[in-house]
């Protein structure tokens, strides 16, 4: 809700147990003894609402933690608070951070809610905004949130290749960019044989989903996002316990169409290309299988190690495409192994690059948004693990089994790069398992706001 200092609203007092008795004695009198009586005390995450004389809600106080809260924090309150318009009091009252937070937690998958259930969720409370809080930079980031979470809490019957590259193609359509689409076995005639080896078991069609937007003679930025729709683990198959959310590895295509709607609507001066490849890593006879030796477009043979680390592969072909044109910062991002979780957990995924200078500013974007993210290094003597008996490289570790996933995930695409300007791989894993304030539990952006950042620094438009 935009700032309006003559409507009535409830205000919110942020506190930790040190400045609580200060707010009681000085600004909230009348709460202390209510306060005392609810057994308030000021501790992170504690909600107090405050009685008016009239049976109203009078204020509202909440905790934070005293020592570094979350930036969300305040987040907690848009599904706890009673209906209403609310304004935050005090040197707390950051308004772009509260808004983010109060919207982020608001968000809900609906799709599949009947009308009647829909129906009886409570109104929303609303945030009023502090003043001169930037509307439509806001709505833009929120925008760009609720499409990657959207297109990753879709289940994989509702959104396969097909409808994909129909979400990539709408997206591009209202900001006046184009789309292509390479389907089936067009993908052998056109060069992508590692992304139809991949997809060709499934009994929906693999396709390279190719977006462009903005100048010719602006600078070059690509995207490349792996869009495995479901992942089986192919012949290698994942057991039961590791494929239930197998609808969440097409998160890194979720993602960098939700950053490049952000550098859309911002109408960054940039030359903005997107590749996806799409695909469903299934089980048929046409499967490809450990063991086999596959071509890829930039020419390498590539030995498959396992059939479960099959994003890898499509993005290698899909790296090789955009490197072709030289573009003057490459950016992946994937949901490609679970060693990045066991090394940092859900909420920070690492990113790798060789430019110094970029991750420099991307690490420091990234703690200004409060959007985590933590560097990981391209180790080279790791290459080694990737050897191959038979071919020019292993797409996984043969050598130090279990040792560095990411890693040696990150070494391989890097084969695959040679004439990007600066190129960054983010190994993301796009999702939530518990909800937290400005992070609902399902599918979740990551890396976008902190990569938007940097991207609007160092291509400020006009």
């Amino acid at each position: 809700m935009p700032f309006d200092a003559a409507r009535p609203t409830t205000p919110i007092h942020l506190v930790d147990k040190a400045t609580l008795p200060d707010l009681l004695q000085e600004r909230l009198p009348e709460a202390r003894d209510w306060a005392a009586a609810c057994g308030f005390d000021g501790g992170a995450g504690e909600l107090l609402l405050v009685p008016g004389a009239d049976g109203g809600l009078a204020a509202v106080v909440f905790g934070l933690a005293a020592s570094a809260p979350s930036r969300f924090a305040v987040g907690a309150l848009a599904t706890r608070l009673p209906a209403g318009d609310y304004r935050i009091e005090g040197d707390n009252a950051d308004g772009e951070d509260a808004a983010l937070a109060f919207a982020m937690s608001a968000y809900r998958f609906k799709r599949y809610r009947n009308a009647g259930e829909a129906s009886e969720e409570k109104p929303a409370a609303r945030l009023m905004l502090a003043e001169g809080v930037d509307l439509e930079r806001i709505g833009r980031t929120l925008d760009a949130v609720g499409l990657a979470r959207d297109l990753i809490n879709t289940p994989a019957n509702d959104l396969g290749p097909e409808e994909l590259a129909a979400a990539a193609t709408d997206l591009f359509a209202r900001h006046g960019g184009t789309t292509s689409v390479t389907l089936g076995d067009d993908l052998l005639a056109a060069g992508f044989p590692m992304v139809h080896a991949v997809g060709r078991a499934s009994s929906r069609a693999p396709r390279l989903i190719d977006c462009r937007w903005g100048e010719e003679d602006h600078p070059k930025v690509s995207l490349i996002g792996k869009g495995v729709v479901f992942d089986t683990g192919g012949l290698d198959i994942k057991p039961a316990s590791a494929m239930g959310l197998m609808k969440k590895d097409m998160g890194g295509a979720a993602n960098v169409l939700a950053l490049a709607s952000m550098i859309m609507a911002a109408r960054l001066p940039v030359r903005l290309r997107v590749v996806v490849p799409a695909v469903e890593n299934a089980i048929s006879g046409a499967a490809f299988r450990p063991g086999d030796v596959l071509p890829s477009r930039k020419g390498l043979s590539v030995e498959i190690g396992n059939t479960d680390a099959e994003g890898r592969l499509v993005l290698a072909d899909a790296l090789t495409l955009a490197d072709e044109e030289k573009p003057d910062l490459m950016i992946d991002m994937a949901t490609l192994t679970g060693a990045a979780r066991v090394a940092l957990g859900p909420e920070l995924p690492p990113f790798y690059t060789a430019d110094e200078a970029f991750a420099a500013r991307l690490a420091t974007a990234s703690e200004a948004v409060a959007d985590p993210l933590w560097r990981l290094p391209l180790w080279a003597p790791y290459m080694s693990y990737l050897d191959s008996s038979i071919a020019d490289i292993n797409h996984i570790n043969t050598r130090g089994a279990g040792f560095a996933g990411s890693v040696t995930a990150a070494l391989f695409l890097s084969r695959f790069v040679e004439n990007a300007g600066t190129w960054t791989h983010l190994d993301v894993y796009g999702w939530n398992p518990f909800e937290r304030p400005g992070h609902p539990a399902g599918g979740e952006a990551q890396g976008i706001r902190a990569l938007f950042s940097v991207l609007e620094e160092r291509y400020p438009a006009g």
